[in-house]
């Protein structure tokens, strides 16, 4: 990575960590090699960052696995409070799965945290890539994503926004979604 990802990395970092309470269970989709869980240290609880291309490691308060959310490893309901995704929801094609998956593992008031660039940001990333300055990651992955599709997807699925800001020069978007409590019927559904 060159120094302007870091930076932009950095950056999407400090608009989600606030977001993550003290002693939350995170789960890290897309962790790269664990940069966003080591960077909460011991505020949190136990957690796990899964990144298909992570070398795997462990400390005393989260692991990186190497694999796929859903699939690498099968977690209970309620395994975590926090699910978060940094710059990495505009990569998965069926992202409403994703979210109908990650919906069985959080508790009732458990939040997804992510950012999610302005589709406009493939352009410009294609041109500080064409010059070196960005190592532009996966950007061919990209599906093109409208940050303003998430809010009713996420309701379709019993989460409520409780932030939506743009930031990065409105190019990109912090958006923290709370799961919201299911009636029996729609659970057993």
């Amino acid at each position: 990575m060159r120094r302007v990802d870091v930076w932009l990395q950095d950056w999407r970092a400090a608009k989600v960590r606030p977001w993550v309470p003290i002693g939350a269970r995170v789960l890290d989709i897309g962790c790269h090699q664990g940069q966003f869980l080591q960077s909460l240290g011991d505020r949190i609880g136990p957690s796990v960052g899964v990144d298909p291309l992570a070398e795997p490691w462990t400390t005393s308060r989260f692991r990186v696995i190497r694999g796929t959310f859903p699939g690498t490893e099968p977690f209970a309901p309620g395994s975590f409070d926090v699910v978060t995704m940094l710059a990495v929801i505009e990569h998965i094609p069926d992202w409403r799965a994703l979210v109908g998956e990650c919906r069985k593992i959080l508790p009732p008031g458990g939040r997804i945290i992510l950012t999610v660039p302005s589709p406009a940001v493939d352009h410009i990333l294609a041109v500080l890539l064409k010059f070196k300055i960005v190592s532009g990651m996966s950007l061919e992955e990209h599906t093109g994503l409208d940050p303003a599709d998430l809010p009713r997807s996420f309701e379709q699925q019993s989460f409520v926004l409780e932030r939506w800001q743009r930031f990065q020069l409105g190019l990109n978007n912090l958006m923290v979604f709370r799961r919201q409590a299911t009636s029996s019927i729609a659970n057993s559904a």
